[in-house]
């Protein structure tokens, strides 16, 4: 990946990250299946790796995975790093491995360096953190914590159309201790969460940075099945005053809320609109028609819960404004939420100290993506999260983390964690 002198802990990282790429490959990207064999095969691979190191490994009931380095204070509340390791169909092989790897290197860093930190130190590995594969935000951070809503346990996964419990049961793990809510790990016992991953966006590609570091996890909410209602007609015989053109009362909800997104922006608000898939059915449409059905997603996010609300407010007086003018009706269908997750200041300001000590350029990035540290910041758990930056987004092969600046993301990693119980540390 590159020719950058690399930390023991960044040579051992780079080397992880190479054999799940060929071990996880499915042209023209990596797929790994949420409880299927490409998880299967990195929880495996992560786990024999940190066994190798004499690092302590063991799973919970719904199969997130737990790599502990004891500290000299076995009592006081551990250090947990942790991402997931599944994937998108056809996705990039570093979205959310290379969090978990990093965390694993921190530890042979450490252990290369002599270090014995005052407290644990936990790696975790979450399941399905991938919301294409079961309908649901983060279940395998959820189960961690004991958090799982029972009812998730019957989403059923998308291309097996089998439930997440028959998975979690195929796999090995107890899906009935998941449902009475029996936790991985005690949340009284997390002083702090800290999730590495690869920026998902061009900000620190921008800034030219190789880490920043996050301030906020955005909220959000979807409709996965609208519809735009009007009425099918001919093209040319049916004049305007009688159309009732889906297409036009779609277009004009669309310019509506672009406006209001940069009414927001105008404000200093940080906002995304997106309608993802935008379809008409083929049996239907056609060169000559008007016309009268028209499907779409629609995606709106924010780090702003009060954002959230306003659009979510301005989008029902679009839809009544739009269906009024147009003579069009709108079906949103299964609504979609998740909230907002905020990072501790606290751990920012160390994150912060410890890129200054290292003279690392860290800017303050939000993440406009979902990730399981919103899982422990909404258990009121003190939660940070690292940036790496990468190139061409990511849920696609062409992501393009350079291993140095995972290096560099372990470096600050050393250096937080051993600043983290030193009392000069203290603001």
């Amino acid at each position: 990946m590159s020719g950058a002198v690399l930390t023991a802990g960044g040579a051992l990282a780079e080397r992880i990250l190479n054999v799940l790429a060929e071990a996880t490959a499915d042209t023209p990207g990596v797929t790994r299946i949420a409880y299927g064999p490409g998880e299967r095969f990195a929880h495996n691979l992560v786990r024999e790796e940190a066994q190798k190191l004499g690092v302590a490994a063991r799973t919970d009931a719904a199969g997130n995975l737990y790599l502990m380095l004891s500290g000299r204070d076995p009592d006081l509340p551990a250090l947990v790093i942790g991402s997931h390791l599944d994937s998108v169909a056809h996705g990039g092989n570093f979205d959310g491995a290379a969090g978990v790897v990093a965390g694993l290197a921190l530890m042979a860093e450490l252990m290369a360096q002599g270090v014995r930190l005052h407290r644990d130190l936990i790696v975790l590995a979450t399941r399905a953190e991938e919301a294409v594969w079961f309908p649901l935000s983060y279940p395998g951070s959820q189960a961690a914590l004991g958090l799982l809503d029972p009812e998730a346990l019957e989403a059923k996964r998308s291309d097996s159309g089998r439930t997440l419990a028959e998975h979690m049961r195929e796999e090995g793990f107890e899906p009935d201790a998941v449902r009475r809510g029996v936790p991985g790990i005690d949340a009284g016992r997390i002083t702090a969460f800290v999730e590495v991953h690869i920026e998902q966006g061009p900000r620190l590609v921008a800034a030219g940075a190789p880490v920043g570091i996050v301030t906020g996890i955005a909220g959000g909410f979807r409709y996965v099945g609208a519809k735009c209602l009007g009425a099918y007609a001919h093209s040319g015989a049916e004049p305007r005053f009688a159309r009732h053109d889906a297409v036009l009362g779609f277009a004009d909800l669309v310019a509506a809320l672009e406006i209001e997104w940069d009414a927001l922006e105008r404000e200093g608000h940080e906002a995304t609109i997106t309608f993802g898939r935008v379809q008409s059915d083929p049996t239907q449409h056609g060169g000559s028609r008007v016309l009268g059905e028209l499907g779409f997603t629609l995606d709106v996010r924010s780090t702003e819960a009060t954002v959230l609300e306003r659009v979510e407010a301005r989008l029902r007086t679009i839809l009544a404004e739009v269906s009024a003018r147009r003579g069009v009706a709108f079906e949103l269908g299964q609504r979609f939420t998740w909230e907002p997750a905020t990072m501790s200041a606290d751990l920012a300001a160390k994150l912060d100290r410890a890129a200054t000590e290292l003279q690392m350029r860290a800017p303050h990035v939000p993440s406009g993506a979902g990730h399981d540290a919103a899982t422990f910041a909404g258990a009121g758990i003190p939660t940070a999260m690292v940036f790496v930056r990468n190139e061409n987004g990511s849920h696609n092969p062409h992501e393009s983390m350079e291993i140095a600046d995972l290096d560099q993301a372990i470096r600050l990693l050393f250096r937080f964690v051993t600043d983290f119980d030193n009392p000069s540390d203290q603001p």
